[in-house]
């Protein structure tokens, strides 16, 4: 019975493996990294402390990553009715991974990222166990309200605020383990983040021809009213950096990264006059990715670079 247990624990774990290099590619794993850096270093800069990354930065980037993996599993379960419909392929479709794999996955990581971050502070744990606990209850109410799951935009409102509960978390970790002071003025990090990804979740969910019944931002706005409100998100980040690192009062590396964070709007930008004037049916999400991407290694450049005050 030993045995039949061993098997079929690696056989589960040989599913979550493949599970995560289908659904968690190294884009997501690139996008978490940067996304970390780029917030702690924002918090540091706005909290007047020289940011100083170290073993804490390392361990928030782990535990940013995992729940990333972790909410990626929950709309894995909770998006399977639509999947099934328009992306058949999906591991959970296809019986690739089981219902039950995921959970048991979950719940390691759940207590693997907790312990993690208490070794910053009982808040730092406190805070990613709010974070697991909003996807979770996103799930809950998607299951109890379906509305939300056939609203693109009211499926919005309420999933990305999980995205500012963990930012909340790596500036609340930051503050345990003396990198960032508690401050107010930390609340522009959701400002800077918010606008460069949302941007990006806009441009990547818009077709000129509408698509009944798929999730896409452009059925209820237009194809010119969805990229209207990404490029809305694209001048939110810029108004942003130019809040938060105030280039012009800095000469050299410093200045240079926070002007390059102003100046790769135009990549957003440029895509989206091409595309409206061309004929092409589906909006390119890359210049959109590759904004969000660029922006934060500005930003953690400039974090790096510029002195305080």
């Amino acid at each position: 019975m030993v045995t039949e247990t061993l098997r079929a624990s690696s056989v589960s774990v040989a599913r979550i493996a493949r599970f995560t290099a289908v659904m968690f590619k190294p884009q997501y794993l690139l996008f978490g990294v940067l996304w970390v850096l780029a917030a702690e270093g924002t918090a540091a800069r706005l909290s007047g402390v020289r940011w100083e990354p170290g073993a804490a930065t390392v361990v928030r980037v782990v535990v940013v990553v995992l729940v990333l993996l972790f909410l990626r599993m929950v709309d894995e379960q909770k998006d399977l009715d639509y999947d099934r419909v328009y992306h058949p392929d999906r591991p959970l479709v296809t019986g690739a991974v089981t219902a039950t794999d995921l959970r048991v996955a979950m719940l390691v990581l759940g207590v693997v990222v907790v312990v993690l971050s208490g070794t910053a502070g009982v808040g730092s744990a406190i805070a990613i166990a709010a974070v697991l606990a909003y996807g979770l209850g996103l799930w809950a109410a998607e299951t109890v309200w379906p509305a939300l799951r056939r609203s693109v935009l009211g499926n919005l409102a309420v999933t990305y605020p999980v995205q500012l509960v963990l930012a909340a978390y790596v500036i609340a970790s930051a503050v345990d383990t003396g990198q960032v002071d508690a401050a107010w003025s930390t609340a522009w990090v959701a400002v800077l983040m918010a606008g460069s990804f949302l941007q990006f979740e806009f441009a990547r969910k818009i077709s000129r021809r509408p698509r009944p019944g798929e999730m896409y931002y452009s059925n209820p706005l237009g194809a010119a009213g969805a990229v209207g409100v990404s490029m809305g998100f694209v001048a939110l980040t810029t108004v942003a950096v130019l809040a938060i690192w105030t280039p012009w009062r800095f000469d050299g590396v410093g200045a240079l990264f926070g002007w390059a964070a102003v100046v790769l709007a135009v990549v957003p930008v440029g895509a989206a006059v091409v595309w409206l004037r061309s004929r092409h049916d589906g909006y390119p999400p890359v210049p959109a990715a590759v904004y969000v991407l660029t922006v934060y290694l500005a930003v953690i450049g400039a974090a790096l670079a510029t002195p305080t005050g």
